[in-house]
């Protein structure tokens, strides 16, 4: 049965990819696809080592860049950004689309975000965490470290409320007892990220 979903799946996104260049190969000049675009994608997937296998690099960051690219206009940006996502997601024992769900209501992708609260970055992590740590050097406003922080965080709630998401992200907002945070991200992952 798991093999039939996943050819279901792969179907799937081969169908959106070729409906995706299409769409651009057949835009009102009739154009090729944007060169640029290919190229990105090219260096994006060969640099994504989090990925089972070429294919479903390819896959996935070309459906969650064109899910993306209403808040981050720039390819290459979008790019990097979702390699790192699925790497520090993957790394932590995340799914990438529940990262990407607390990315969009914690700092809607701003990456220099900072709450009322003090919390920093795209996953809005509280500086107390690098004294925590010992390293008061880092930089939460780095991708790489606020994705690394806000991952790790994310799976130790998930690990400590043993499997259950929904405590775990009301452990991770500060908001246990309360289902408000929860529901927001619930929401933009059902609306904008899932993998149906």
């Amino acid at each position: 049965m798991k093999s039939v979903n996943k050819i279901l799946t792969s179907l799937y996104f081969t169908c959106l990819l070729l409906l995706f260049l299409s769409t651009h190969a057949n835009a009102s000049t009739q154009e090729k696809p944007d060169a640029t675009l290919r190229q990105l994608l090219k260096e994006s997937i060969a640099a994504s080592d989090s990925f089972k296998d070429r294919f479903d690099a390819e896959v996935w960051l070309l459906d969650m860049s064109t899910r993306l690219s209403t808040k981050i206009k720039d390819t290459k940006k979008r790019l990097h950004l979702l390699r790192h996502i699925h790497y520090e997601a993957t790394r932590a024992k995340l799914s990438p689309q529940i990262v990407l769900a607390v990315i969009q209501v914690e700092s809607n992708f701003d990456k220099y975000a900072i709450s009322t609260a003090g919390a920093r970055g795209l996953m809005q992590i509280m500086p107390f965490w690098l004294k925590e740590i010992g390293n008061e050097n880092d930089d939460l406003f780095n991708i790489r470290t606020n994705l690394r922080f806000g991952c790790t965080i994310l799976r130790y709630y998930l690990d400590k409320e043993k499997g259950n998401i929904t405590r775990a992200l009301a452990r991770y907002n500060g908001s246990l007892g309360s289902y408000r945070y929860t529901t927001k991200v619930f929401k933009a992952l059902d609306n904008r990220w899932s993998l149906r």
